[in-house]
């Protein structure tokens, strides 16, 4: 069978390892980056930790598999009938069945100025760019910001300001920069922190933010930024360290082709009970509108299931209906404290953290070879030797 996937992402990798046990398989990946990025540590990267936690190599990945082929590139177009996506590079991709996981995009919410004075945690580049303001400031200019603001207080946000205040401090010693106070700033315009965790939840992570010394403002809105202050709800605060984790949408390309896609009142994919967005095509994680979309462990579970009914397929079996799981979410806060929530477990403190990383030990495993695995699992307790150039080298695999 000939299968194009278009998505280096969760979803996408772990269908084109599912679907490459089958030899008879003929399997085109298409990802616009040469590596695998494992989201749920970006923030453990931004703030001082190896970049290899959070980035391998597909080619590394797939290095096993004959019957796969991972081309960088990025898609333009679809047709539906010719079966063929075109890429910006001008190549035409064929398939006989097409899966897509191409992710989300960043939404600024129209809020004027955050786009170009904010930073972000979602790529290596991004990560990079904070990271060397951070280096000019502390080791150049020696001085600290006035603020460092965090905006959105769902588990990326929360992760990343209860672990930016640690990193700061060490950058001061590290540069022999006397520190004063830190101030670091969590502003969600949901009234709590965690808005789609419980509500004890959120009032456990609230306090232990606090604890860490993270102010935290919720029912505030961003209405504007420049290179020297954000406003919220009418009030100046003075930074030029804005971190915007809140905003995401589903990517333009499926809004684009209304003639292949329906578009749910969520932005996301509408997909029958099989994932079909249409006849042999399928869209995965994020860009579906399924129950509990926008989770890596979705993701996964949704890449599992139609490669299995691809192989009931082949076998001229009937494929079974997608049946949505509810995944647990483990949430780090700071150092050695984490929580775990899934229906109504609810644990909290080192015995989360433990968890936590048990959970990361799988979710590598899920999509690296062991010692790839291994090896970025371990990276976690490393920090780089520098501090504010993580290097992610891109290349064309094929």
């Amino acid at each position: 069978m000939k299968i194009l996937i278009v998505g280096g992402g969760f979803a996408g990798v772990r269908a084109a390892l599912e679907l490459a046990r089958d030899a008879t398989n003929d399997i085109t990946l298409v990802s616009d980056k040469s590596d695998f990025q494992y989201y749920p540590t970006l923030y453990s990267s931004a703030t001082g930790h190896s970049h290899a936690e959070s980035w391998a190599p597909l080619g590394e990945i797939f290095a096993e598999y004959d019957n796969v082929t991972v081309y960088i590139d990025e898609i333009s177009g679809i047709d539906a009938e010719a079966k063929t996506v075109t890429a910006v590079s001008g190549t035409v991709y064929h398939y006989a069945t097409l899966i897509m996981a191409i992710g989300m995009v960043t939404s600024y919410f129209a809020i004027p100025g955050l786009e170009t004075y904010s930073h972000g945690i979602k790529n290596a580049e991004q990560i990079k760019r904070l990271k060397q303001q951070l280096f000019v400031d502390i080791a150049e200019r020696r001085e600290l910001d006035k603020n460092y603001i965090v905006i959105g207080a769902g588990p990326t946000g929360v992760e990343l300001a209860a672990a930016l205040g640690t990193y700061i401090k060490r950058l001061c010693r590290y540069y022999g920069v006397k520190k004063s106070n830190v101030r670091v700033r969590l502003v969600e315009a949901a009234p709590r922190v965690l808005p789609r965790s419980s509500k004890m939840t959120s009032r456990k992570v609230m306090k232990r933010l606090k604890q860490l010394g993270v102010r935290v403002e919720v029912n505030k809105r961003v209405e504007s930024a420049n290179a020297k202050q954000l406003i919220v709800s009418g009030r100046p605060i003075e930074s030029h360290t804005v971190i915007w984790t809140s905003g995401v949408t589903n990517h333009p390309f499926f809004a684009n082709h209304p003639e292949v896609f329906r578009m749910a009142q969520n932005g996301r994919v509408e997909v029958n009970d099989y994932l079909e967005a249409a006849p042999n095509i399928y869209v995965l994680g994020d860009n579906a509108a399924t129950p509990y979309t926008g989770l890596a462990q979705t993701a996964l579970h949704d890449a599992v299931t139609v490669a299995r009914n691809l192989r009931r397929k082949a076998n001229n079996k009937k494929p079974k209906k997608y049946r949505a799981r509810l995944p647990a979410s483990a949430i780090p806060v700071g150092k050695r404290w984490a929580v775990i929530e899934w229906r109504w477990i609810r644990i909290y403190g080192i015995v989360g953290a433990m968890i936590r990383r048990v959970a990361d030990l799988i979710g590598y495993m899920d999509i690296m070879p062991i010692g790839t695995s291994i090896g970025a699992w371990r990276a976690a307790r490393v920090y780089e030797n520098d501090y504010f150039t993580p290097t992610v080298k891109m290349k064309r695999i094929k």
